[in-house]
């Protein structure tokens, strides 16, 4: 085991292995609904990589295909790497998959791999992510995500009661899938928080232009002050167009997969602030692009999904403003890993006693949900 600091000159011993497993958990009340999209299970696929007596353990929320390219077409040029030499190891394997296109499953892939060789960086030199990377700040503050459009009114009442009761100051709910039910659903959003939380609502893109403007209004007499993707991410001058006339701030930039797409994003003027995902956008590698690129135009930075991931990248972020605690994600963390960070007062904390990301995979769990 390596010791001092993450840049110390040390005898190289290179990474020996890379192994992938796939889990699957089935949804907690059948199939779950957004604006857009419907699901009844949440996937991961797992990266871990070994090397002079250290795992690092990295993962995506995708489907299988993302461990076939993991070990069909990433692994080559990770295995016998220098685990220091994470620059160059990306630039491997962004060579590597040239002629399959980098966006969607591949980005998903090779983010998961990227999480592992920061996590195995750290856990070299005895230390947590965060602190490698670099603090900014030492608690990072979160949002409660969840109450999705199949959530009945009476249990979306009760789920938000839950968030304030766990500690959430903060907490977002899906809309777009009913329009004509949405109002409703913010009504009953505010009278279950009251004042105890910020409120927030994401269309996932479901919504026209012209409609999101009339929700924004509706939703901001509510109390709602965060509005993400309130039309598709894809319409750029849309979300513009909804940005410079809403009376709260426009989010969006979940379905990053590199730093130009978020480029774009920043250019068009779309958003008040910027998402961005490292089990998407090319790891924390990815994720750190995309606060360098929020520094250069001014714009805040929230961390999409992956809590237990974004606790080390969102301190470390200059511009990071919070962490989406997603509902059926951070469930699945609970399952698989020890050593997940505790919410208090609205926010998380890495634990600066465990070295990497601070995680253990429970292998016994992951055989069970194993796909």
């Amino acid at each position: 085991m390596r010791t001092g600091t993450a840049d110390a000159a040390c005898e190289c011993v290179n990474i020996e292995s890379l192994d992938v497993t796939v889990c699957r958990l089935p949804t907690e009340n059948g199939p779950e609904s957004d604006g857009t999209a419907v699901w009844d299970t949440t996937t991961m696929v797992i990266v871990e990589v070994r090397c002079d007596g250290a795992t690092g353990l990295g993962y995506t929320y995708e489907t299988d295909a993302a461990a076939a390219i993991v070990r069909d077409v990433l692994a080559p040029s990770v295995i016998g790497a220098d685990p220091d030499a994470i620059p160059a190891t990306r630039a491997r394997m962004l060579r590597a998959i040239r002629n399959f296109g980098r966006a969607g499953v591949v980005a998903c892939a090779i983010s998961a791999v990227d999480v592992a060789l920061w996590d195995l960086r750290s856990r070299l030199v005895g230390r947590p992510l965060a602190t490698v990377l670099g603090v900014a700040r030492e608690r990072v503050p979160v949002y409660a995500s969840g109450g999705f459009t199949s959530t009945q009114l009476d249990a979306l009442a009760r789920e938000v009661e839950e968030y304030v009761a766990q500690g959430h100051t903060r907490v977002k709910i899906k809309v777009g899938r009913e329009p004509a039910r949405d109002p409703d659903r913010v009504r009953v959003l505010a009278e279950a928080a009251g004042h105890a939380l910020e409120l927030m609502v994401d269309a996932n893109g479901a919504y026209s232009p012209k409609q999101a403007l009339e929700m924004a209004e509706r939703f901001a007499a509510r109390g709602v002050r965060y509005f993400e993707e309130p039309v598709s991410s894809d319409d750029l001058d849309g979300m513009r167009f909804v940005r410079e006339r809403a009376p709260m701030p426009i989010a969006a930039g979940e379905y990053g997969y590199d730093a130009a797409y978020f480029r774009h994003m920043l250019d068009a003027g779309a958003v008040d602030l910027l998402q961005a995902d490292a089990t998407r956008c090319l790891g924390i590698t990815g994720f750190l692009d995309a606060d360098t690129l929020c520094d250069v135009w001014g714009v805040p930075l929230s961390a999409h999904c992956a809590p237990a991931i974004h606790v080390h990248a969102g301190a470390a972020a200059r511009r990071l403003v919070h962490i989406e605690y997603f509902r059926d994600h951070a469930r699945m963390e609970r399952l698989l890993f020890e050593g997940l960070p505790s919410i208090s007062d609205g926010a998380i904390a890495y634990d600066s006693a465990r070295a990497g990301l601070g995680l253990e995979l429970r292998h016994r769990e992951a055989a069970r949900l194993a796909a």
